[in-house]
């Protein structure tokens, strides 16, 4: 992977994503940032190894979001509005719905501030752990402009909708209590405990069924959208894919090997 991205595999298959872009604060626009990441993206898709992937950054900022200098570009005389439309349409929106449909679980290792695309790069992850220094706002009002990468979709679901409006209408950010407060993360720890933590995570999902980790993610999300009858459907549908993996013969072998062994000690 590029040096504005690094991607790291271990042996569990927990992949780690480290946004590098010291010189923008991990900008995600005008710095190959986005591009690196739907690469990283489409790379773990076409790995079934993969059973988890954390997104995080080097440095204390997790990612300033959009680069100022880039939007002044894109005022200027030679862009109009329909070529900037489809500017955000085949580039920064190809990056929420990649993240969000990958089909292994993501976390969000959230250093510093997450500011406007930041912060909802980590609303597109699945869970959020953010250091003490973290930060979220969904700043984009204050430069006159709108989510235009999905942001208006992902918080509401995360934190309602009133909770939403205060971040979306005023900017202003929230610190790592309030959001773990609010539910926007799920953990909150020291910075030095911040990759250990996510990584303890990761390796405790990938510890389960490859196969069925994957459909239970799928499940979750299917959940938001459809009728409970449509989902329970889907959900016949995979249990009987998931009966028939090795992943679930081999833990009802343990388990019954387990209960033989302490009937044969009493």
């Amino acid at each position: 992977m590029t040096s504005i991205l690094h991607y790291e595999q271990d042996e569990l298959g927990v992949v780690t994503l480290t946004l590098n872009h010291p010189g923008t604060r991990n900008a995600l626009t005008g710095t190959g940032l986005v591009e690196a990441l739907l690469d990283a993206c489409q790379r773990i898709e076409t790995d079934q190894v993969v059973r988890a992937v954390i997104i995080t950054s080097s440095g204390s900022i997790f990612s300033s979001g959009g680069k100022i200098d880039e939007m002044e570009r894109q005022i200027g005389p030679d862009y109009s509005s329909a070529d900037l439309r489809q500017e955000y349409r085949h580039g920064i929106q190809r990056l929420p719905l990649a993240i969000h449909g990958l089909e292994v679980p993501t976390i969000a290792a959230v250093t510093g501030p997450a500011i406007g695309a930041g912060c909802d790069l980590a609303c597109m992850c699945d869970m959020r752990v953010a250091s003490e220094q973290a930060s979220f706002a969904e700043s984009f009002v204050r430069i006159g402009i709108v989510p235009g990468d999905g942001g208006a979709w992902f918080l509401p679901r995360l934190i309602g909708m009133a909770r939403a409006a205060e971040m979306s209408f005023t900017g202003e950010p929230v610190d790592a209590r309030t959001a773990l407060e609010w539910g926007l993360v799920s953990r909150v720890v020291p910075a030095e405990d911040l990759l250990p933590t996510a990584r303890a995570l990761a390796r405790k999902i990938a510890a389960n069924s490859g196969p069925a980790v994957r459909m239970t993610k799928r499940l979750l999300r299917e959940g938001q959208q459809s009728s409970l009858a449509n989902l329970l459907e889907l959900s016949a549908a995979y249990q009987a894919i998931a009966h028939k993996t090795g992943e679930h013969a081999a833990a009802v072998k343990d388990f019954m090997d387990k209960k033989a062994a302490r009937k044969a000690a009493k």
